[in-house]
């Protein structure tokens, strides 16, 4: 900006990434005249819109099975957790800057995993069907749902049953959130049955009071692990995270959370 004709006022989306850039400081960075205790701080990506049950962000907080679970072992392991709201194309490249700490992530949906550290799952991401209660439909291979039209959130990948999509042996409805899948299968007769996370399906159709019009199948369409992507540098974290995660697991700890999301 040379020429002192030209106008400060800065476009909305330069001035959000500014915003966000002096919001995420570099994390863990002490502060003066604090002591190191004071300044252990993790700082946790749960995205804008969070990733309910997983992430839950509302006007009193926030909360979810991963908040809860990397909370408690983060205070145990002596750090407090600032959630960030960092956008999903984003993520990884402030990771890497370390202006925060963390994310909740499967490997699998990495491009690059190997420029991370990454904690044992806290809990497994399990794709399963989701089926009127009244449907003789049923999934136990992929041929099971030939001729179907399922409900899927749009921009979703699912590896197994592309090749099916682009023959058109599988049809596929998609709709813009997870919140519209359910609401959509139950009013519209010509789908046949939804693809969900299986927690976030017992999580949608509990908050929607629907829970009685569904059956999940047992049959599992993938399977990922949902774990913590750390920054590099975060190998202690990580190590001490894992230890405390595999206390809680086998006192039950882990279990109690999940089940006050279903």
């Amino acid at each position: 900006m040379s020429s002192p004709s030209i106008s400060f006022r800065l476009a909305p989306a330069v001035a959000g990434l500014l915003l966000l850039a002096s919001s995420l400081a570099p994390a863990n960075t002490p502060a003066a005249g604090l002591s190191d205790s004071e300044s252990r701080v993790f700082r946790f990506n749960v995205s804008p819109s969070g990733y309910p049950p997983y992430l839950i962000c509302g006007d009193n907080g926030t909360a979810g099975i991963m908040w809860e679970v990397v909370e408690t072992i983060a205070e145990h392991i002596g750090y407090r957790v600032e959630p960030v709201k960092v956008p999903r194309k984003r993520v990884d490249q402030l990771l890497l800057e370390g202006l925060f700490d963390g994310t909740p992530r499967a490997r699998e949906w990495t491009d690059n995993p190997d420029e991370f550290i990454f904690t044992d799952p806290v809990v497994d991401i399990e794709e399963v069907i989701f089926f009127p209660k009244d449907s003789a439909a049923k999934f136990r291979v992929v041929e099971d749902l030939f001729s179907l039209t399922l409900v899927t959130r749009l921009g979703y990948y699912f590896p197994a049953l592309e090749p099916h999509f682009r023959s058109g042996r599988i049809e596929r409805f998609n709709v813009p959130r997870d919140q519209d899948i359910f609401i959509y299968l139950l009013n519209n007769d010509e789908l046949d049955a939804a693809i969900a996370d299986r927690l976030v399906g017992q999580w949608l159709l509990m908050e929607q009071g629907i829970q009685d019009e569904f059956r999940a199948s047992s049959s599992i369409l993938s399977q990922s692990g949902f774990r913590l992507m750390l920054r590099p540098g975060w190998q202690e974290f990580a190590r001490a995270f894992n230890e405390k995660l595999a206390a809680m697991r086998a006192e039950g700890e882990i279990d109690a959370i999940l089940s006050k999301y279903r």
